[in-house]
């Protein structure tokens, strides 16, 4: 228990190293750092893409056979802009191709922002979870309808972290051309249409699931806007849309290949690095709603008539394709350059497990568990060439309007795809890189939030900041039990503090 102690004043000294670096920060600004606690990724899809809407001029019905052609809809939308809109704001667009649509039969679509001269692209996809019977998905569909049909979608949206424009708030990449891809197919962006479904057995769902089919309806409709002239494309994404970029990386590469593109195909994957579940789960679990991610998966692949990547596929046999959804046994087979950007301590994670920080109490068990995850994300992250790990309890970070601030050893994100992007481009040109520009930043502090530029954890029922140990104490746990008892050398461990780990 003695050995506790030092790491112990650790998290007190972090907690309160934090709190006045925020304070500081406050002072100065008149936004406030928002708490990284979400409800869940589906419902963290709307904040996580951080994006305002504009007008919404979509007032047609929902109805899963929507009518009229692709120009008749353009020219409706087009009608509906305001002749003041702001340059900043990326504009709708409907798929050419009507066949492709959201999981309601509504046609999907992408939002652009255009920067003239660009020969540099960042695709982003949404992200959301999945729904994977008849069941989940009635249910998504009526309390989520917005991730599985257009109907409602605005004509208009501002992003902000690395989907921003202003070079204030996105340094490298505001000077591309920017398209966010909203998630309305429910798959994790691995559907390609109705599944088969034998005679004998009824059609388990009347939806459609096409998130792969609208990546690639998406590239084809950016041809004539020069994507084709492409230098470099950055397919990204957010949790399930992270997910979505190893799913399907391989098969943008290879699309733009046979298109006549030279460019080099790039994947940012935020949040999307899971690791499979620990909690035994009930052996019924296409009757229930509370499947474990793989378990889902499994289901879903057959509903949603789902593909992996080849090279992964080939590693297992059939039934378990399923393994392909998990970054760290994707990861090596895929040949196109990826940058990974995980919380050690990604609250969807926890929320698989049942755990959810702020909101309810915790037992013993669940702590241990909260402190073995961030050793076993590390550990799953040491082969990955590029990638960026704070130890912090949160999800999503790449559209965080406050993006910037965030640091592992004293290097931004923002900092370390520049240098990522410097390494490619030298090894394309035969360059050596060069020193002193990291790119593969992983905490070595072993605790939660003890990164001092980590999000701030706020309590559900008082909306108040705390430190971890404040929080663990309002959540019912014992520290003294847990042989958190606050000891230790004083200047050495501010000195950790300081450093973030």
């Amino acid at each position: 228990m003695k050995i506790l102690g030092p790491f112990v004043f650790l998290l007190l000294l972090g907690g309160l190293w934090c709190q006045n670096n925020r304070n500081a920060k406050a002072t100065g600004k008149s936004t406030k750092k928002s708490s990284g606690i979400q409800q869940g990724d589906a419902g963290q899809s709307a904040s996580a893409a951080d994006v305002t809407s504009g007008s919404t001029g979509r007032t047609g019905s929902t109805s899963r056979n929507t009518g009229g052609s692709a120009e008749s809809r353009q020219e409706g939308a087009a009608g509906t802009r305001g002749a003041g809109q702001q340059t900043d704001d990326m504009r709708l667009h409907y798929l050419t191709n009507t066949q492709v649509t959201c999981n309601d039969g509504t046609v999907a679509g992408f939002y652009l922002k255009e920067f003239r001269g660009s020969r540099r692209w960042l695709l982003f996809l949404e992200g959301g979870w999945c729904c994977y019977s008849r069941e989940t998905c009635d249910y998504r569909y009526q309390n989520i309808p917005r991730l599985m049909s257009s109907s409602g979608w605005p004509e208009t949206k501002r992003g902000s972290g690395i989907l921003s424009s202003k070079a204030e708030d996105n340094p490298h990449w505001h000077n591309t051309n920017i398209v966010f891809i909203p998630y309305c197919s429910s798959d994790v962006w691995s559907g390609t249409g109705p599944a088969p479904t034998p005679p004998s057995r009824p059609r388990q769902a009347e939806y459609n699931f096409m998130g792969s089919l609208i990546i690639r309806e998406v590239i084809k409709d950016l041809i004539p806007k020069g994507i084709k002239q492409a230098k470099v494309v950055m397919l990204s994404g957010s949790s399930a849309g992270g997910t979505g970029v190893l799913l399907n990386i391989e098969r943008v590469a290879s699309q733009l290949q046979q298109l006549g593109a030279e460019a080099q195909v790039r994947g940012l994957v935020d949040s999307g690095w899971f690791l499979e579940s620990k909690q035994q789960r009930s052996p019924n679990c296409p009757e229930t709603v509370s499947c474990s991610p793989e378990d889902a998966i499994k289901i879903g692949l057959r509903l949603w008539n789902g593909v992996v990547p080849d090279r992964c596929r080939q590693l297992f046999k059939r039934g378990e394709e399923w393994k392909c959804f998990f970054g760290h046994r994707l990861y090596s087979t895929l040949t196109s350059p990826v940058f990974i950007v995980q919380w050690l301590f990604d609250e969807e994670q926890l929320r698989v497990e049942n755990i959810y920080i702020g909101g309810q109490s915790m037992s013993e068990e669940q702590w241990q568990y909260i402190q073995n995850l961030g050793l076993e994300l590390k550990n799953s992250l040491r082969d990955v060439t590029a990638v960026f790990a704070p130890s912090c309890l949160s999800h999503t970070l790449i559209t965080k309007s406050n993006w910037t601030s965030f640091q592992v050893r004293g290097t931004s994100l923002p900092r370390a795809l520049q240098c990522w992007d410097r390494s490619l481009e030298a090894t394309r040109n035969n360059r050596t890189p060069a020193k002193g520009c990291p790119f593969h930043l992983v905490d070595s502090c072993q605790w939660p939030q003890c990164n001092p530029t980590c999000p701030a954890l706020v309590d559900k029922t008082t909306q108040q900041e705390l430190t971890l140990l404040q929080m663990l104490v309002a959540m019912g746990l014992d520290l003294q039990r847990l042989g958190l008892d606050p000891q230790g050398d004083a200047d050495s461990l501010v000195s950790m503090v300081r450093n973030g780990g």
